[in-house]
């Protein structure tokens, strides 16, 4: 597990800071430390007061870290006094760890986080070694002394900010008139070339508490895991996106809420459908039993509620000369297999995962010898306008709930067996077992 580090300011409300932080780390399947600068005691109201914390404690805890485990990135949220930026700076140019740099400036409901005289020690000893850095609009105006109006200005003061020794800048959007007249929020993105991201603006009447640090802490996540910029800064955006669909709305603002539970189980179901991909891969004979059509296997959420909810394997995995060959993991790939276990899921909210294998009379006898379950139905019987996957599986698992669903199929309808299981591995190692005793 890649280990990735947050140096930066608590928030007693636990929207923003270093809470908001190490919960968008444990969503991202990261270990996250922390390195606390101040404490702060802010709500929706704004920032009430703040305790730097000596900078000798900041020193001690990067060194605790750093000495201990090997960071694989950091990011860099509230560091408040340029004696805590020059010290965070030396540790992270000691220890050679890669960074993004959050120029965190004011809080969301107001309240200044960033001392005046610290501006200039940001400028001349992080920005030139971060990764990436990733103010917002009055921040990136602030650091090149820009007015920023239009995308043009902000191309303008995304150059600047690299010629201060930026490897890459990310301008977080959402502040510009043109952008809220439209609703939406564009980030803009240089690292020796402009790229752009678009995402629609959600409940842009109220001040969000919390979208930065989340989404430079996503992003440091997504780094850290060898992600490229465009795509942990994509991963990253969406991220917030939803957190903010689900924030917890105050009088005065939206609090991001990363929903962290389901976003852990979103990733979990992520790295079971790899590993199973890979599983069925080095499985003796399964290549044998790929239908014409290819076979896939899917996972679900566990409180999935559309094909969204369900990853599988991006074009199927098919049977090719040199072997089995499967795309990319993710989620709303596959209308066909998310079907299959969302009918099942109603029967049976454990079967989160199936898989759709050619139909033999071998392989259903070795399902019934291994001790499975096994249901069928008939196309033939199949009522006009109805979807197969919906209406098999539900007409397969009337008096209970089956391992193994078959049809015989029909007039330009393939036979076919599908597996089901809790988790795609346990569907995977269901087929590993399968093809030992064919």
């Amino acid at each position: 597990m890649k280990i990735v580090m947050t140096i930066g300011g608590s928030d007693c409300s636990g929207g923003a800071g270093i809470q908001a932080d190490i919960k968008t780390f444990s969503a991202f399947g990261v270990h996250g430390t922390s390195v606390l600068t101040a404490i702060t005691a802010q709500n929706s109201d704004g920032v009430q007061a703040i305790q730097e914390v000596p900078v000798k404690i900041v020193e001690q805890q990067l060194e605790s870290i750093m000495c201990d485990m090997a960071v694989d990135y950091a990011k860099t949220g509230m560091l408040y006094s340029a004696e805590i930026i020059a010290v965070a700076a030396t540790q992270l140019k000691r220890y050679g760890v890669p960074f993004v740099l959050d120029p965190v400036m004011n809080a969301g409901a107001g309240g200044i986080l960033l001392e005046d005289n610290a501006l200039n020690t940001l400028i001349k000893l992080l920005i030139p070694i971060c990764a990436v850095v990733t103010p917002n609009v009055p921040e990136a105006s602030i650091i090149s002394g820009l007015e920023i109006r239009d995308i043009e200005d902000a191309k303008l003061a995304a150059l600047k900010i690299n010629d201060m020794g930026a490897s890459a800048v990310i301008i977080k959007g959402g502040h510009l008139e043109h952008e809220i007249a439209a609703g939406k929020a564009t980030d803009l993105i240089y690292d020796g070339k402009f790229e752009h991201m678009s995402s629609s603006m959600i409940k842009q009447e109220k001040i969000v508490h919390g979208a930065g640090c989340t989404f430079s802490a996503a992003l440091a996540a997504e780094l850290a895991k060898g992600t490229t910029l465009h795509d942990a800064a994509t991963s990253a955006k969406k991220f917030v996106y939803d957190a903010i669909l689900c924030g917890v709305e105050l009088p005065n603002l939206i609090v991001v809420n990363q929903s962290l539970r389901k976003d852990a189980d979103r990733y979990f179901v992520l790295e079971n459908v790899k590993e199973a991909v890979t599983m069925l891969k080095e499985t003796l004979n399964f290549k044998k039993h790929i239908p014409e059509v290819g076979t896939n296997i899917g996972m679900a959420i566990a409180d999935a509620e559309s094909e969204h909810d369900v990853a599988a394997v991006d074009g199927r995995i098919i049977a090719a000369r040199e072997g089995v060959h499967a795309g990319c993991v993710d989620f709303g790939v596959s209308s066909h297999v998310a079907r299959l276990i969302l009918t099942m899921m109603k029967h049976d909210k454990r079967k989160r995962s199936a898989i759709n294998l050619k139909y033999t009379s071998e392989l259903i006898e070795a399902c019934e010898e291994l001790g499975l379950t096994v249901s069928s139905f008939d196309r033939a019987k199949e009522p006009a306008g109805a979807k197969t996957m919906d209406w098999g599986v539900r007409e397969a698992s009337v008096v209970f709930s089956p391992d193994v669903v078959y049809d015989l199929g029909a007039v330009g309808k393939e036979p076919m067996v599908r597996i089901f299981g809790n988790t795609a591995v346990e569907v995977a190692s269901k087929v590993k077992r399968i093809m030992a005793g064919l």
